[in-house]
């Protein structure tokens, strides 16, 4: 098993991201809010804390994601090993994701939990996903990326935007994750 640790101080931020989704991207094809209780996601953390998972799920990793139906497309992941919260991830109305050192996860606002490892590609620049699709990464600041994730003849059919933190989106069927540090990853 790969055990993971987050590069990121206390546990992995996952924070708003944006996607514009249009035309064969799912109407879920957006990013979301994932954070931890020290970045101001203290109630679902906690409520999910009095709660129990509605279901466990493997990692690619060999990590264990307990899943958490917090309201109505409203879902919270933790990624746990050996009794230990490694991050959360937190799909309010939107999909998330995560790039947690090389094993990508993506939480769908329906609860589904989607993980692989490796497969990454660092921006910027153009790679090909599966699915037929194409991502165009672009630097626009300070950890913010930006993928246009293009089709047949370069329409662009969405974009995702990792803002200073991960973000990830099930876009039918094709899980794509776009990480802060602008490392895209994308698995059927």
């Amino acid at each position: 098993m790969s055990l993971w640790k987050s590069r990121r101080p206390a546990a992995v931020r996952v924070l708003t991201g944006t996607v514009l989704a249009a035309a064969l991207l799912a109407p879920a094809a957006t990013a979301a809010a994932a954070t931890p209780a020290v970045h101001g996601a203290a109630a679902p953390v906690a409520a999910a804390a009095a709660a129990s998972p509605v279901r466990t799920q493997t990692l690619a990793d060999g990590s264990t994601a307990e899943i958490y139906k917090l309201g109505a497309e409203h879902y919270l992941a933790k990624i746990v090993y050996r009794g230990q919260v490694y991050g959360t991830l937190e799909a309010n109305q939107h999909d998330t994701g995560v790039d947690a050192n090389d094993m990508f996860v993506v939480l769908t606002l329906d609860g589904q939990v989607h993980s692989w490892l490796g497969g990454g590609h660092r921006g910027p620049g153009t790679f090909a996903l599966p699915g037929g699709w194409t991502a165009k990464v672009t630097k626009v600041g300070a950890e913010r990326y930006r993928a246009q994730i293009l089709g047949d003849r370069g329409v662009v059919y969405g974009t995702l935007e990792a803002n200073g933190h991960d973000t990830g989106v099930n876009a039918n069927g094709v899980f794509i994750v776009l990480s802060l540090g602008g490392v895209i990853s994308a698995h059927l």
